[in-house]
């Protein structure tokens, strides 16, 4: 680390499961209490996955891209918990997530990056409402203190969300949503709100330090209760943790242990709030329903984004595994036509959404109220939206490259059976250059990933994880500039129609965009606004005389 900048305590692996020790929160798992999250066999692939983001942001070689320099402290911190203020953050972060989930599948800790830029970019609205100045204020304050700790936070987003066809305020069961059930309360001389409810589908949610309870949809004035946005420690009175184990720990499946899934995986865990007490101080909204539009939308811009580098790692692991196993099948993809076309789109998929994220990450931009730089939505969303209908492409590619030996092959024990295992090393070995045992590793390598309980399980988070295909739809057409389109159109074939902004389909407009500089300096985006064209008004055409 450079020794003339400040920086933050940041923890290495080990340090961060001796930290989940100091916590002692109501957690069950498999139908039992755990009575040490840190020591837990169910959960030691998730712990591992985000103790490696602890250990990389120490390495030498990653410092640029693992830590960043916060603005507002002057110090160098964990990069995934930094605030973006310019397009660099942005490339730099999604790049983060690329590397952590190379190795872990999924790293969950960039979901603590999303949640801190999106709640500062709302309090900063807030603020600008209220001409104020303490939401944002309170706001630094948490984030100085989580990013001198190095904390880990989950996102509790995802309400239970009860009869879908009804709004929060009319549920029959109101603990379906998270609500306020008392706004001044007093707890041993602090004052603070009092918040009851269930959040479900929160990642990580058994071993993070502490939970950043947000809204997940866009409230009404009749839903003002549930306009809630605050942090949690894990081990709050009142505070109950349902959760599943990460990955396939200490299982002894059908083809072995599996290869992957013991070391890195993901819990998730449904979090009841019974009465828990949050004092002030960690409250960034209480009852501002007019601004949880802002912030859904804000987070869901941020993760979706995170999401991209994410399962762009994932597919790394999938090119990597797909190329050895044609090796060990005694292929070269680059001699053989179908595999090479194969291995082509896998990567054309892999790269097509990570350029979505590049793109995002280059047409940022600073918002509107504060200076956190947002990417791009219709990028971001389509980086998403990709990801999350291609993955059952990709690993439709890795069953192809790799043959049905994934799913046939004997278990392991009959490697050291002696009555079986000669026979089975000479007959399952296909390329002399490589051993059999290495081919039939790779192999249940790509069972693991693929075609076992966590391909599945990476199948469905890739789907629905950060939002509905059918919510990214949507901000795709919300955001897309359609009107700049429709405008073009009508020029080139001389219409001469005067810009109307109650018109449907041209209400969405965008300037073009340029490179001012040819270079970009910390806090400046690199595309910027050409200034707008002057509004060309020609008259009405006239037929030619005959």
């Amino acid at each position: 680390m450079n020794a003339a900048l400040p920086v933050a305590n940041l923890m290495s692996g080990d340090e961060y499961r001796d930290s989940l020790r100091r916590y002692k929160p109501t957690v069950f798992v498999d139908g039992r209490r755990v009575e040490s999250v840190a020591d837990e066999v169910a959960f030691q692939p998730g712990i591992n996955a985000i103790a490696l983001t602890y250990d990389y942001a120490l390495k030498p070689q990653y410092e640029s891209l693992m830590t960043a320099i916060q603005h507002s402290s002057g110090k160098r911190v964990n990069r995934l918990s930094h605030i973006n203020t310019g397009s660099g953050d942005l490339l730099n972060k999604l790049e983060a997530v690329r590397l952590v989930c190379q190795e872990t599948g999924c790293a969950q800790r960039y979901l603590t990056h999303d949640a801190l830029n999106a709640i500062g970019q709302v309090s900063a609205r807030i603020d600008d409402a209220r001409g104020t100045t303490e939401n944002t204020a309170r706001f630094t304050e948490y984030l100085h203190r989580i990013q001198d700790q190095d904390l880990t936070l989950g996102v509790a987003m995802t309400d239970a969300k009860g009869d879908r066809s009804k709004r929060p305020h009319e549920q029959s069961n109101i603990d379906s949503y998270l609500h306020i059930v008392e706004r001044n309360a007093l707890r041993n001389g602090v004052r603070g709100i009092v918040i009851s409810g269930t959040k479900a589908i929160v990642t990580g949610a058994p071993y993070v330090h502490e939970l950043l309870v947000m809204p997940c949809r866009n409230m009404s004035r009749e839903d003002a209760d549930f306009a809630v946005c605050c942090a949690v420690p894990l081990d709050a009175p009142g505070l109950t943790i349902v959760a599943r184990p990460a990955g396939r720990p200490g299982e002894k499946l059908e083809h072995g242990d599996a290869l992957f899934s013991r070391k890195f995986g993901q819990s998730t865990g449904v979090c009841m709030f019974d009465r828990v007490f949050v004092p002030w101080d960690n409250v960034f909204y209480a009852g501002e329903w007019e601004h949880t539009g802002h912030l859904t939308y804000s987070y869901a811009t941020h993760h979706r984004h995170s999401c991209i580098g994410a399962r762009a790692g994932f597919g790394d692991l999938l090119i990597g595994a797909g190329a050895l196993m044609c090796e060990a099948n005694g292929f070269d993809p680059g001699k053989e036509t179908h595999l090479r076309e194969q291995m082509v789109e896998l990567i054309t998929i892999t790269e097509s959404f990570f350029a979505c994220g590049v793109a995002a990450s280059v047409y940022g931009k600073a918002d509107e109220h504060c200076d956190i730089f947002m990417p791009d939505p219709v990028f971001s969303n389509i980086g998403k939206l990709l990801l999350a209908t291609k993955i059952y492409d990709m690993h439709r590619i890795a069953h192809y490259v790799s043959g049905g030996l994934i799913v046939t092959l004997p278990g392991p024990d009959e490697d050291h059976n002696p009555e079986t295992a000669a026979r089975l090393s000479e007959v399952l070995r296909a390329s002399p250059d490589v051993p059999y045992e290495q081919r039939i590793e790779t192999a249940r390598f790509i069972e693991d990933l693929t075609a076992g309980y966590q391909g599945g399980w990476y199948s469905v988070i890739s789907l629905h994880g950060g939002g509905s295909p059918a919510a990214m739809k949507q901000e795709i057409y919300r955001n897309y500039p359609i009107g700049s389109k429709v405008e073009l159109v009508e020029r080139l074939l001389d219409r001469g129609v005067a810009h109307d902004p109650d018109r449907a389909i041209t209400k969405n407009r965008q300037p073009g965009k340029c490179c001012d500089t040819g270079c970009t300096t910390p806090g400046q985006a690199v595309m910027v606004d050409l200034p707008a064209p002057r509004s060309v008004r020609l008259p009405p055409t006239t037929p030619s005389p005959v």
